[in-house]
């Protein structure tokens, strides 16, 4: 599906045809041959357009002559709602820069964009390519933090559940946020080092342009602060999940030594009540009038001070 868009007095308009200065937005379902034409119509590479629809393809940025791709991943959620899978993934937005358009498209359909598409986002204009690229990776930025802040607080009421009860279930849930967190930290690392490569290269030509260049600053200094902010919810999440895996095995071990203990208190009286069982002649008491009531007698008080003795040892 291909949406051509342009800017009037704030609002975003689709186009029944493309224009000068529109943004191209491609977006699934696909057509069939529809990426190859327009690879033919704008005169670049098809690979331009195919490689923003793998999802594992990496951020960078090429330029085959006079036009310029940029791949971003950004944040989307994971559509498969499995118990071993992650709650969020990362997708690629392929940007691509032409001589007199912008053309944006990915494999999914990304949260990002749509903001742009809905008017959310202020102060851009697609005519102005760089400007549009910046807002861009800011609003890729913006996402990453309103995911890190979603998946803390999930963590936060896991952790309260599991101080009551230490299920299975919370544990999975854990390890869903600790896969996404995986997948945000190599993206962001990968998104920043596309940025100051960008930066150093000055793929986008600002230079000259102070503002511009401000903005990309602080573009790549709210990215650095999202990393950082990743790296400190993996890092508490790691102490999370090896505390409570401590203290299950630690619970396990005191079960088992709770069993262990039970299990030698009963096991002298039951030893003298398999004695007195056997069919033989001469066993003390035998033929005492009182005998089951001081065989039974010695085998409470046997039991009485073995649990004593466990208790007085701390080990009961």
């Amino acid at each position: 599906m291909i949406q051509y868009l342009v800017k009037e007095k704030g609002n975003v308009i689709e186009l029944d045809s493309i224009q000068s200065g529109c943004w191209i937005n491609i977006k699934p379902p696909f057509e069939p041959n529809e990426l190859n034409d327009l690879a033919i119509f704008f005169e670049i590479p098809v690979d331009f357009f195919t490689d923003a629809l793998d999802i594992d393809e990496r951020s960078r940025y090429e330029k085959e002559d006079n036009a310029r791709l940029i791949l971003v991943n950004t944040p989307i959620i994971n559509e498969k709602e499995q118990e071993n899978e992650a709650i969020y993934l990362t997708a690629p937005i392929g940007i691509i820069l032409t001589d007199f358009h912008i053309i944006t498209i990915s494999g999914q359909e990304d949260p990002v964009l749509q903001r742009f598409i809905e008017s959310r986002v202020k102060d851009w204009d697609p005519s102005q390519s760089e400007l549009f690229v910046l807002r861009l990776f800011e609003q890729v930025v913006l996402r990453y933090l309103a995911c890190l802040k979603k998946l803390n607080l999930k963590r936060h009421l896991i952790e309260s559940e599991l101080y009551n009860s230490s299920q299975s279930s919370d544990l999975k849930q854990l390890l869903r946020i600790e896969k996404s967190l995986v997948y945000f930290l190599n993206s962001l690392s990968s998104n920043e080092l596309l940025k100051m490569k960008m930066k150093r290269t000055d793929f986008l030509k600002l230079r000259d342009d102070e503002e511009l260049t401000d903005l990309f600053e602080d573009v790549i200094i709210d990215n650095s602060q999202a990393l950082e902010m990743a790296n400190i919810h993996t890092n508490i999440l790691n102490g999370t999940m090896e505390a409570y895996a401590s203290i299950i095995s630690n619970n396990l071990n005191l079960f088992v030594n709770r069993l262990t203990i039970i299990t030698v208190v009963l096991l002298l009286p039951t030893l003298i009540a398999s004695f007195y069982g056997m069919n033989v002649e001469g066993l003390p008491l035998s033929n005492h009038p009182y005998g089951f009531y001081i065989i039974v007698g010695v085998s409470i008080g046997v039991s009485l001070i073995l649990l004593f003795f466990f208790r007085k040892k701390n080990l009961f």
